[in-house]
């Protein structure tokens, strides 16, 4: 039995690393296209092709990321129906590789797979997309999110602070920092504009070239208004670095950990936390779906093939993977919109479909 085990295991490895890099060569193909544009238009003429390859590189690890349950789904299936249409399965079987055994077979390899998605989607995808942002804008000038910048919210006693980043510098640091400062009436007592903005190792934020302004709001008279100028101020606060990319870099390429400490943040500033929470969960449950895979792709081998029927089936098994993903994208969006529950909406496409492929087993093993 271990021999059959390895040779299922060796058998869908490589075909799972052989559709991988068929799949991830044409996204890195379409990204270096899609990249070129941006070649000789910094205002310094700085960002060059080896830059642009380099971006493209920093890309690998999301696109695994964001592949592998397919490529798992795929894989599994085109050697599932390979095996069950040489009649190789058949003979697995009479040597006493039973149903039980044939799902635990290939959740012991799905586990693998699900460690792996899990620390390349947690650990390197995080950094390298981070160090990919930074390439661009060390070589374009800045990276900006929208039109008006990253808006960050905090609160600090009675105080509340509106803050928005234009964009991020190329050394790490912020453009065109405001800073507006309310009351508990909700009045707004200061603001700040500065050019550039620094991240201290306490957690302060050093802005340079700073325009100020105090608003007061005297009993029975008028509101004034005083104005300040300094080359330096050093402005305390809980907002971090990884906060204000939080803010800038989309929540899918976030790391579990910062999903968590920002969601934190968000409702401790009263801010909602709603879409933030379903990629939280969404970022848990994402890796299990290599799971869901392989149980999907197991009733393949107790199908009878007849000459040509193989990509058939195959073609069919990958329509299905493609489905998991549109529903998983479906129940993001809806339950952003209708407020449901954050673990519910991601978790129930896995559950959906793992109910389907494990019934679908059972009706080809126990019925047929």
């Amino acid at each position: 039995m271990k021999t059959i085990r390895k040779l299922v295991h060796r058998e869908i490895i490589g075909a799972v690393l052989f559709v991988t890099l068929g799949f991830l060569a044409l996204l890195l193909f379409f990204d270096l296209v899609d990249e070129l544009r941006w070649v000789g238009r910094s205002p310094t003429g700085g960002y060059a092709i080896s830059h642009a390859l380099l971006f493209v590189a920093l890309g690998i690890p999301s696109h695994l990321y964001e592949l592998l349950p397919i490529t798992v789904l795929i894989g599994t299936i085109f050697v599932m129906a390979r095996l069950a249409q040489s009649s190789e399965f058949t003979i697995m079987r009479t040597s006493g590789l039973g149903p039980v055994r044939a799902l635990r077979t290939l959740l012991a390899l799905g586990a693998m797979f699900v460690l792996l998605t899990f620390a390349i989607g947690d650990y390197i995808a995080p950094l390298s997309d981070r160090a990919a942002q930074l390439v661009k804008a060390r070589h374009l000038g800045r990276l900006t999110t929208g039109a008006t910048g990253a808006w960050l919210k905090e609160r600090q006693g009675e105080q509340s602070f509106a803050v928005n980043a234009r964009a991020l510098a190329p050394d790490g640091g912020m453009l065109g920092v405001r800073i507006f400062e309310f009351d508990r009436q909700g009045r707004m007592t200061g603001q700040i504009h500065a050019e550039t903005a620094r991240f201290e190792p306490d957690g302060a934020w050093s802005l340079s070239q700073v325009q100020s302004s105090r608003f007061t709001y005297p009993e029975g008279g008028d509101a004034g208004v005083e104005h300040l100028a300094s080359d330096l101020l050093r402005w305390p606060t809980t907002i971090s670095a990884d906060m204000v990319a939080a803010a800038v870099l989309k929540p899918d390429r976030m790391a579990t950990l910062d999903l968590f400490q920002y969601i934190r943040h968000l409702k401790d500033n009263g801010q909602s936390a709603q879409r933030y929470e379903i990629e939280f969960w969404r970022k848990v449950f994402y890796p299990l779906s290599c799971l869901v895979m392989v149980v999907l792709a197991l009733p393949f081998a107790y199908l009878h093939f007849r000459s040509g029927s193989l990509a058939g089936y195959v073609f069919g098994g990958v329509m299905a993977g493609i489905s998991f993903f549109l529903l998983n994208n479906l129940f993001g969006f809806a339950g952003n919109l209708q407020n449901w529950s954050p673990w519910l909406t991601a978790a129930a496409p896995g559950i959906i479909y793992s109910l389907v492929s494990l019934a679908a087993f059972t009706w080809l093993v126990l019925r047929r």
